[in-house]
């Protein structure tokens, strides 16, 4: 929820950008130029004030409220606490997934057994949590950085390597589009982080594509999973051979 300092802010901002003067501000508001500079000046005001500002401006309070919260910083990780909450209702926990992956309630209650007031619920305790920003008509913002990753030793992770890693490895890998790489090889610590890079980029490319192939068909569409991995690590059968 956006605060009033945060508000005035954005109003100063507006203000700015609309080439108008205080002087301006409070010929419209009524009231003298240097109570309208003291009121900004200060950051706090009645709501109602703040409107009125947004009418001098011919701006929307909504458009004001939802610029605030677009000029929020993202987050790259989130806190313990926020991910307990998450893994601790397995369908809060698909809920989360799918926001992610940015689908829409209605994607999301098509494809799994939840009904439409389970899965407003849903977002609504991400919007609480700090994962998503709750809009009309359900819609969301997610407010998660394009860098954002689960916490490697984390209550999410740690419920992944638990109850799908050897799920997910016990597969083929020989389907259409499919495939299991694994290289093993001794490179230069300092040359380690541009393959990481590298690495976020292919993650980053597969959730673009992601959401550019939502305008196809379902059924031009198929459910893949992209799982990369960097570490130092020897296959402990190797090690305990070594000299």
């Amino acid at each position: 929820m956006s605060t009033t300092a945060d508000l005035v802010l954005a109003l100063k901002a507006e203000l700015k950008s609309a080439r108008m003067t205080y002087a301006d501000l409070a010929l419209s508001l009524g009231m003298a130029e240097s109570s309208v500079k003291r009121m900004l000046a200060r950051g706090e005001m009645p709501l109602s004030r703040i409107d009125a500002i947004c009418r001098a401006l011919r701006l929307d309070f909504a458009d004001l409220a939802r610029r605030v919260a677009d000029a929020q910083p993202l987050l790259a990780e989130m806190t313990q606490a926020q991910e307990q909450a998450v893994v601790a209702d397995k369908k809060l926990l698909l809920v989360a997934i799918c926001v992610l992956s940015q689908w829409t309630l209605e994607q999301v209650t098509a494809q799994y057994r939840l009904s439409e007031a389970e899965g407003i619920k849903y977002l609504a305790q991400l919007d609480r949590i700090g994962i998503i920003e709750l809009r009309p008509l359900n819609r969301y913002r997610l407010k998660l950085a394009k860098t954002f990753r689960w916490r490697p030793h984390g209550p999410v992770m740690s419920y992944f390597r638990e109850n799908a890693l050897v799920d997910y490895y016990a597969g083929g890998f020989d389907g259409p589009g499919e495939g299991l790489l694994m290289v093993h090889g001794a490179i230069s610590r300092a040359l380690a982080p541009s393959f990481m890079e590298r690495m976020q980029r292919v993650a980053q490319d597969f959730a673009q594509q992601h959401l550019a192939d939502q305008k196809l068909a379902e059924a031009d569409r198929e459910g893949y999973t992209l799982l990369l991995a960097m570490r130092r690590w020897e296959f402990g059968a190797f090690t305990t051979l070594r000299r």
